[in-house]
């Protein structure tokens, strides 16, 4: 018998976050509250990692500083393990969005993120071009999947989304074209960054707030 690659992440993710036995009146998450459990906690420890990391790095300048300077030398234990970890969070999430909305755009929009993180991690700058895609791939991905989640949000996350993905897009077009506003090549690198992990985190919360349903539940797409 043989599986499609939907069907395949499909089974990894219910087998290793939903096959476990929870005694009688445990907590129960839905497909909605799986995905913003993911992303809440995966962007919340990437976000301590990266703080912690930027922290031990020595006579590290988050202005001049790449990001991605961390995942080499006494920080990249901590940095590398965060952004991996990021990466598995928010590719696992998109599945679940995806059970929950049956929004395939928006399945592969965060899918491409999270691999593009996890790619990070693992090929760090040592790699060169290689390192330079999966970043790239993160950005993008991070900044559309967060503009096209208006779909299924309420307002007024609804129209915060959308914000934080253009000004995230936006940064990105002034970090390649090199125009750095007097905040550095760092500085300008994490207002790529921080807006979308910012978003996350709201999103996140959005829905892991919404009540367990039975089956499949599916996030408000009325305008």
């Amino acid at each position: 018998m043989t599986y499609r690659p939907v069907d395949l992440i499909d089974r990894i993710a219910l087998e290793i976050l939903m096959s476990a036995r929870l005694p009688p009146g445990a907590m129960r998450l839905d497909h909605r509250q799986w995905a913003g459990l993911l992303l809440f906690v995966g962007i919340a420890e990437f976000a301590i990692g990266l703080t912690v990391a930027e922290a031990v790095y020595p006579g590290y300048s988050v202005s001049q500083r790449y990001i991605s300077d961390l995942g080499i030398g006494v920080a990249s234990p901590i940095f590398n393990g965060a952004i991996i970890v990021l990466g598995l969070a928010v590719f696992f999430s998109a599945r679940f969005l995806f059970l929950a909305s049956e929004d395939l755009i928006l399945w592969i929009l965060v899918a491409l993120a999270g691999i593009g993180a996890i790619g990070v991690g693992i090929f760090t700058e040592d790699w060169g071009f290689v390192h330079s895609i999966f970043s790239l791939i993160t950005f993008v991905f991070a900044g559309l999947s967060a503009i096209w989640a208006y779909r299924i949000i309420r307002p007024p996350l609804r129209y915060l989304s959308v914000v934080f993905g253009v000004f995230s897009l936006a940064a990105l077009g002034l970090y390649v074209t090199k125009t750095y506003l007097d905040l550095g090549p760092g500085g300008m690198e994490r207002m790529i960054v921080w807006p979308v992990l910012v978003w996350g985190l709201g999103f996140g919360g959005y829905l892991l707030s919404a009540p367990a349903e039975s089956g499949t539940s599916t996030p408000d797409t009325t305008t």
